[in-house]
């Protein structure tokens, strides 16, 4: 593995988008004895080509020069999905299949791998599933054990205590502490015919029995670990997709090959960040439609009406469509960084309708007319919706224009705030009035006449509304 580890930093650094290496072996806790990974930093984009084809040359500079060795690409970006125990250590997204026959499982499996890579959006596939690893297999002879009087048990348990690094007791110091793992030594148990040299005491503990005289063992050709998913043999797919690509249409791809290659017998679904991304944008969606509701509740015991609260978040689908919009046009993808600048986007959007529909309600209460009051209200309110929206633009515009470390992936943020603030500032400012004025004479003409529905924020009229507005300035 050392060795393996050497050649490959070689191969890194000989690379010239390569800025420098790290490496850690299998000797890591989190590490299989036989995995290791290595840390590329690479250079400026400007001093490099893409990122699809600096990964292509790194994986096939490794892979195609170390024999035995399987290299892949596993990006770390700045906002992670918690995935919860499942390992993303191969991919960053995964689809596993789980059945009881682990022959088909495994058939299975090839097919569906062969059907991935005709998908131009995955960067690499692979999956869990060494099919050609030398494995011995040891076979009870019950007869014999039958005979020589040991049950099945006690083979099952020499087995585990001598080769799966049994940890059987935890010793405890005053400053440290020690666990005892139960296991014969590396030198005692690599070689078939070491499993000769076992002995297990008989039932009735009167004598020492040869481990090969109650089991049979042959070397065959199978998987290098059985891995289970809910207790039923599985098999996981990883793929990471290129520049450019989203998550989306990948994985309605590979749930799509699922239905067709699929047998009866066999199930697949998503796993890690693939199904916790797909689970988050259902309840995201869901999430907006329950923090519209509730701004509409709060607007509507704020102005003591049930129409208003409607004029005031009127603005927030043309501010979300200019948003997606501008995503299109730049080709960027719906990404979880483009729903928080949605969110981040209703609750700047929102404020301008508060401001408008505040203070045109402040003009209602003192008997001021409704085209009048609105009116007055878009004229005074027009600065500070200017300055407060173009402070917004321009705080999110450096992330729009993807400037800084890891720039290109909190690019989808800045592009829906400021595109939707666009759109939103050049149209609502026209619309809200209009939407006040026909939901305000709703209200009169219709709702007014339903006592529980009737508005109770209007007063009486004044006899000279200039005098009233005057009033209000202070003048």
């Amino acid at each position: 593995m050392r060795a393996y580890q050497t050649q490959a930093e070689k191969i890194m650094k000989a690379n010239p988008a390569v800025r420098s290496t790290f490496t850690m072996s299998g000797n890591a806790s989190f590490l299989g004895s036989n995995q290791a990974f290595l840390i590329a930093f690479l250079k400026d984009p400007k001093e490099r080509l893409p990122i699809d084809q600096v990964a292509g040359q790194l994986m096939g500079g490794i892979a195609g020069t170390i024999p035995g060795v399987v290299a892949f690409l596993q990006p770390n970006p700045a906002l992670e999905i918690s995935t919860g125990a499942t390992a993303n250590a191969q991919g960053q997204f995964a689809f596993a299949l789980s059945g009881i026959d682990p022959n088909e499982v495994y058939a299975t499996a090839g097919k569906m791998m062969a059907k991935m890579y005709e998908y131009p959006g995955f960067l690499f596939v692979n999956s869990d599933l060494y099919n050609h690893t030398p494995n011995l297999q040891v076979d009870i002879l019950r007869d014999q054990a039958k005979l020589y009087g040991v049950s099945e048990t006690r083979i099952l348990t020499l087995l585990h205590d001598a080769y799966s690094q049994n940890y059987s007791y935890l010793i405890k110091k005053a400053t440290d502490q020690y666990q005892v793992i139960l296991e014969v030594a590396d030198d005692e148990r690599s070689a078939p015919e070491d499993l000769s040299k076992l002995y297990i005491k008989s039932d009735d503990g009167q004598r020492m029995v040869p481990l090969n005289a109650v089991t049979s063992s042959r070397l065959v050709i199978g998987p290098q670990a059985v891995n289970h998913i809910n207790q039923f043999t599985s098999v996981t797919m990883f793929f990471n997709l290129k520049p450019g690509y989203a998550i989306g249409p990948a994985t309605q791809f590979v749930e799509k090959a699922a239905k067709q290659i699929l047998p009866p017998g066999i199930q697949g679904s998503l796993q890690g960040e693939a199904l916790v991304f797909q689970n988050t944008v259902s309840d995201l969606a869901a999430l907006m439609l329950v923090a519209v509701f509730v701004m509409y509740v709060i607007l509507a015991i704020l102005y003591e009406s049930y129409l208003h609260p409607i004029t005031v978040l009127s603005s927030l689908p043309v501010a979300l469509l200019g948003g997606l919009l501008t995503l299109w046009l730049f080709s960027a993808e719906a990404s979880l960084y483009a729903y928080i600048g949605m969110f981040m986007l209703m609750g700047i959007v929102k404020k301008n309708g508060i401001m408008i529909v505040d203070f045109a309600e402040q003009r209602v209460r003192q008997g001021i007319a409704d085209d009048q009051a609105i009116h007055d209200a878009s004229l005074e309110r027009f600065r500070p919706i200017m300055m407060t929206t173009a402070a917004a633009l321009l705080g999110a515009l450096p992330i729009a224009l993807g400037y800084g470390a890891d720039g290109a992936s909190r690019r989808p943020l800045g592009l829906v705030v400021v595109g939707g603030l666009i759109v939103s500032q050049f149209i609502t400012l026209f619309v809200t009035p209009a939407i006040y004025l026909y939901l305000e004479e709703f209200q009169e003409k219709v709702l007014d006449r339903v006592p529980f529905l009737r508005s109770g924020g209007k007063s009486a009229p004044s006899p000279d509304p200039a005098l009233a507005l005057q009033e209000e300035m202070g003048d």
